[in-house]
This record gives structure tokens, sequence and C-alpha cells, in this order.
């Protein structure tokens, strides 16, 4: 049993009350006050040689704008090993699809506040329903978990080889056609020196149906409501010993709004990200600068009207750790984005802000 809380207050040198992040943090602007971003209880155990079963909910979650910090599932998966190490093993259940390493990163590990528009835009909460399988040698599921655990932000062990087919309406959501997406992605981390470098390729396919509660009136949507999702992504990570560089970057097809036609129409999607971190030590104290830039060109498929997005950011920050259990971060954001959907046209916000949180884990 363990787990992770994180209060944020995003206000400070606020320069744009109108300038938001729906998918990111929605208690950024007009009466974005102290908030709970995230409170999560996680309960995971081997139950036998080959068994073993995660389950995370998270306490911070909202129904609506104005009704807060709801319980609802996150994780509900377990494992199945094929041979007595699990190098091979099926996950079934709903957990995260194995497509983009911050998207994998859990939060807890996780420099920039919020993760990347570009590759984040894939899945609303990064997880699904389906059946994974995975494969890594033993020696490097021992090096995923000492990634973690000596502090070196990892992903977590999603093998070196994943495959899996998942409904494709994004986590908690019921499935609205007959047909699975299908994913795959190939890793390797390998040692250069005291360098560890982790290269991957990713890649998914399917259609997504658009809910019917996700259109406004005026909306055009083709017959079915169904869409091409698919995206291919590369990866290159050098973990932070003691420099660090996290980039990424997808191209794909998925639903985008049209403002000049008022249509969701299948569109082009592209963008992508560079983290750059320097871990240092003071003491018993860990502190770790950071930097990322990152754009993003196409549609939101999980927010309304498959809203159309065009983001340009920079942010630069530091996290500070006094013990393994407390870290605190402060993140100064320079945004440009134009979010479009029927109701919201020719909106484009540009701001700055200077972002804290607090973090407790235990």
């Amino acid at each position: 049993l363990r787990g992770y809380a994180q209060v944020r207050y995003n206000r400070l040198l606020e320069s744009n009350p109108q300038l938001r992040n729906e998918q990111g943090d929605r208690s950024w602007g007009d009466n974005g006050g102290i908030f709970l971003r995230r409170v999560r209880l996680i309960l995971s155990g081997q139950v036998s040689k080959k068994v073993y079963f995660y389950l995370q909910p998270d306490f911070a979650s909202s129904t609506t704008s104005t009704q807060l910090n709801y319980g609802q599932l996150r994780d509900a998966y377990f494992d199945l090993g094929l041979d007595n190490k699990n190098e091979f093993r099926f996950r079934v259940g709903q957990s995260k699809i194995p497509f983009g390493f911050e998207n994998l990163q859990s939060s807890q590990n996780r420099l920039p506040l919020d993760r990347n528009d570009a590759l984040n835009s894939a899945f609303s909460n990064e997880r699904d329903i389906g059946v994974m399988f995975y494969y890594a040698p033993e020696r490097i599921r021992k090096l995923y978990a000492s990634l973690v655990n000596d502090g070196l932000k990892g992903s977590g062990d999603y093998g070196v080889l994943g495959l899996g087919i998942f409904n494709g309406q994004t986590a908690n959501k019921p499935e609205l056609n007959n047909g699975q997406h299908m994913v795959g992605r190939l890793t390797y981390p390998f040692q250069v020196g005291k360098q560890i470098i982790e290269p991957s390729i990713q890649a998914y396919k399917g259609t997504f149906v658009i809910p019917t509660d996700q259109t406004s009136a005026g909306t055009i949507v083709r017959p079915g409501r169904g869409y091409d999702d698919e995206r291919i992504a590369a990866s290159f990570i050098m973990y932070p010993k003691p420099f660090g560089i996290q980039a990424e970057y997808n191209w794909g097809k998925g639903p985008e709004f049209n403002p000049a036609t008022d249509t969701i129409e299948n569109k082009n999607l592209r963008g992508g990200y560079v983290t750059l971190s320097y871990l240092t030590k003071v003491g018993k104290h860990t502190i770790i600068p950071f930097t990322r830039f990152h754009n993003y060109d196409g549609g939101k498929k999980h927010e309304l009207d498959a809203r159309s997005y065009r983001v340009r950011e920079a942010e630069v920050g530091v996290e500070w750790q006094p013990t393994k259990n407390f870290e605190l971060v402060a993140q100064y954001t320079i945004s440009s984005r134009r979010f479009e959907d029927f109701v919201r046209q020719n909106n484009e916000q540009k701001g700055r802000l200077l972002r804290l949180q607090a973090q407790l884990n235990f």
C-alpha cells in the first residue's frame, strides 16, 4: 500500500486569466485557486509467483467544473506471467497504453507539472481497457525498477516489447463500436559510460467514435461518428546521471474541429517536446533544475467537438526533494495556446504564470 498527493497553485505572476489547459490542469486561469491535482492510493501485490495485481483510484477527480474531488478508477489490472521469471507476461484490465515515455511515466516522478500536449492528446488519462503482452529480460526488468527507485525519473516496467488491443475510447468510457485499437512499442535501455540511454518507437491504430454528449448542437459530425485514430512516435531518453535529456515526437491522424466549416474532420496531427534536466545532490537534498519546450498542432478527440489546438510552450523550473517523502516544484510557464470548438472560435490565448506544487509521497 502506497500513494501520493499533489497540491497546486498556478496564479502567481499570471498575465492572462483566459489562458487554460483543460487536459493538463483545470485550475489554470480565472477562478483557479489552491487545487488538489492528484490524490492516489495504490494497492498492489504478488498474489502468487506468476500473478500480480494493481489497483489505483484517484480521489481528486472532477465530474463537472463545480463538483471536485471524487474517487475515480485509474488502474485495475492483473499480470499473468508465462514463465518462472515473468519475463513474458499478459496484462489484463484498465492500464496505461504503451505509447510515449512521458505518458507511461508516473506523475509522481515527472519533472514538468503537466504532460506535453503532443503525445498526451492520444489518450485521456493515458489509459484504456484492454489486453497487453509485455516482454523484458530479467536484468532489464531490474534496471527499470532501479531507474524509478533511484530517483532517475523512470517510466516503470512496460517491457522492451509491448503489444496489445484495447477499446480505444479512453479510460472509464464505454466502447462505442465493434472494433478495438491495436498498439505496439519497441524500446531498449543500454549503458554508455555512466549514462543510461533508452530509444523507443511506438504506434497505434483504430477507430475513435465521438460520443453524442461530446459535441455542440451546431457541430457537424460524419455518419456513424467514427474517425481514423492513428499515430507513430519516436522517443529518446538519457536518464539524469547527472545531465538528462527526454525528447519525443509523434505524427498521425485523428478527429479535429474545423472552425471554417463547423465540422469535425479527420486531419493530420504532429508535435513533440524536449526536456533537459540536471540532477544534483546537496547534502541529503536532491535538486533538479529543468526546462521543457513543446509544440502541438492537432485535435484532442476526448474534448468537446474534438477541440482544435495549436500549442507553443516553454517552461523552466526546479524540483527540490529535502526528503524522499516530500517534493516542492516551482515552474515558470510561457505559453501560446489556440484552442477552438464550436462555441469558442478564434480563441488564441497567450500568457505567463508561475506555478507551485507540493507533493507528498507515502
